[in-house]
């Protein structure tokens, strides 16, 4: 259980030149006799080895951390319990001693002594126990909320950078507000945000908007917006701003959370020469940077209808669900109105009032200056499909189905005929838009994007996916086949459009009735007197978006 930052350099690279060749026998459900020797033969190993680094490899998620070296006999300081009982013994402490409550060595050692007594195992001795305890990394002594000796407290120091997007720092929250349901608009509920801050220039470079928990998809969507053109994205929502944060970050600050220890972000970063920062256990001030952020755009959030405030007492009275009336569409564009339009031009105080957008672009000038320029992914297609979500099938005669969903593509045709290939497809999606899907060619390593089987099927996310197959339950349909999926959202879609359409024609109607019944009340007594309205002050967005 040591901490990356703890981990031997000469150790880290040996993991490193192993992961290389083993990856790709993980990646692939069976590995042969055959390869397992190659693989062996290139890392010095034996077969059984690799086997066993392999199924190191599946339990823990792909972690390169499971191919550190490491003697199976043990040896002092060194980890001799058999599988099961390691892996109870590493759930336990995390479980139970690892935690602000500041549980004894004494009650740890009688829960692992209990649970391996009913898993049928010989628990391990206390003096095994407590020698493991004492080999906790400086981190992990910070999630009981007891620093380490070795960790000095740092007051006061917020982190900073010299050039933009050396430093990004990424985090996630629930956003203050209810969203409704954009066929009936009824509340659904609240949002997650992902959002990554510049540290440098404290420009937003990228969010994420999702109904979705905080997932490694949510993290690689944010980052694909980060490194991408954004004028063509703000064109889709008929957003007239200007955006000009795009690269690739040379390094990401993020925390602990599972998403961020995924193999799908790991591998992506790596692939793409982004280095991946965790931040400490205790020591928040490595996040405070995108945290505040987050405050501020929560503050503005605060001023919408269907806001549920930061607390019951802020909210009090008022009732979010009533007032809610922004789908989770309109959401995402007050979102990138707010950021380009209001907090990248306001003046920070962090930064001696300097305004975000300005501070960037002198950043850029003085790369160009110095002959240097941020990195551009060289294909944003290759980037964004670096970090979708991984899922594997079959492939059958009539293509690809994932979902209810199927996908064909002539480039299956040779692996069609083929009918021999005993190992799923590894194929990747975007939750954006399944209309496609990259399926993964091992033999040139390359994606494959193969589109519906039905072309005349409409776009649709996987949150569109997932209304329609919860509607097509409600309505107790036995089956669910791809024609009643896409007959559902169609129907979806015809009654949000009617919808649309009812509310813009009530809001006209209800304008039409104030106007007439104002110039009603004008003409019965008419005035030759000028007047002035005291409009107050103006609230920020107030020019900028309304509802």
């Amino acid at each position: 259980m040591t901490d990356l930052s703890q981990i031997a350099e000469c150790e880290w690279n040996e993991a490193y030149r192993r992961a290389v060749v083993l990856r790709p026998l993980f990646e692939i459900q069976y590995c042969s006799r055959e390869k397992a020797h190659e693989a062996a033969v290139e890392l010095g190993l034996s077969e059984r080895q690799v086997y066993r680094l392999i199924q190191r490899l599946r339990e823990s998620g792909g972690e390169l951390t499971a191919l550190l070296p490491g003697g199976s006999n043990g040896g002092r300081g060194k980890q001799r319990l058999a599988a099961p009982r390691e892996n109870l013994l590493r759930g336990l402490i995390a479980e139970i001693f690892l935690t602000r409550q500041k549980r004894s060595a004494a009650e740890l050692v009688f829960a692992i002594r209990n649970q391996c007594l009913k898993a049928g195992l010989a628990p391990p001795s206390e003096s095994t126990i407590r020698r493991r305890l004492k080999t906790l990394s400086p981190a992990e002594h910070c999630q009981r909320g007891e620093p380490h000796p070795e960790i000095k407290p740092i007051y006061g120091i917020t982190p900073t950078s010299d050039i933009p997007l050396d430093w990004l720092q990424i985090d996630h929250t629930p956003v203050d507000l209810i969203i409704v349901d954009p066929v009936d608009r009824s509340p659904i509920g609240r949002p997650w945000l992902t959002v990554a801050i510049d540290v440098f220039s404290r420009c937003i470079a990228g969010f994420h908007l999702s109904l979705e928990a905080p997932s490694a998809t949510s993290v690689g969507l944010c980052l694909a917006l980060v490194a991408s053109d954004k004028a063509p994205w703000l064109q889709q929502r008929d957003i007239e701003a200007s955006w000009p944060v795009n690269g690739k970050p040379r390094r990401i600050g993020v925390d602990n959370a599972s998403e961020f220890h995924s193999l799908a972000f790991e591998r992506g970063c790596a692939q793409h020469g982004i280095a991946i920062e965790w931040r400490p256990p205790g020591l928040p001030h490595y996040g405070g940077v995108v945290e505040r952020v987050i405050g501020t755009l929560m503050q503005l959030v605060h001023a919408l209808p269907g806001t549920t405030f930061s607390n019951p007492t802020q909210r009090g009275g008022y009732d979010s669900d009533k007032t809610a009336c922004l789908t989770l569409e309109e959401l995402e564009r007050w979102f990138a109105v707010a950021i380009t339009k209001y907090y990248h031009l306001r003046p920070h105080e962090g930064m001696d009032d300097d305004i975000p957008l300005h501070r960037y672009q002198q950043g850029l000038q003085s790369l160009i200056a110095a002959n240097k320029t941020i990195p551009i992914p060289r294909d944003p297609r290759t980037f964004l499909i670096d970090f979708l979500p991984v899922v594997r099938r079959s492939l059958q005669r009539d293509g690809i189905t994932i979902d209810h969903i199927t996908y064909y593509s002539n480039a299956l045709r040779p692996w069609i005929q083929l009918r021999n290939q005993p190992t799923p497809l590894l194929i990747r999606r975007d939750p954006r838009d399944l209309s496609r899907i990259f399926v993964l060619d091992e033999e040139h390593n390359v994606y494959l994007e193969v589109p519906y089987r039905m072309l005349s099927r409409p776009a649709i996310s996987l949150w569109e996916h997932k209304l329609a197959r919860k509607r097509l339950r409600e309505q107790r349909r036995t089956a669910v086949d791809e024609a009643s999926l896409f007959a559902a959202i169609d129907e979806m879609r015809e009654i949000e459009r009617k919808a649309e359409t009812l509310t813009r024609t009530a809001r006209r109607n209800r304008t039409r009735r104030q106007l007439g019944s104002k110039l009603e009340r004008e003409s019965s007594q008419i005035e030759n007197t000028t007047s002035t309205v005291d409009i107050g002050p103006v609230r920020p967005f107030d020019d900028i978006e309304a509802w």
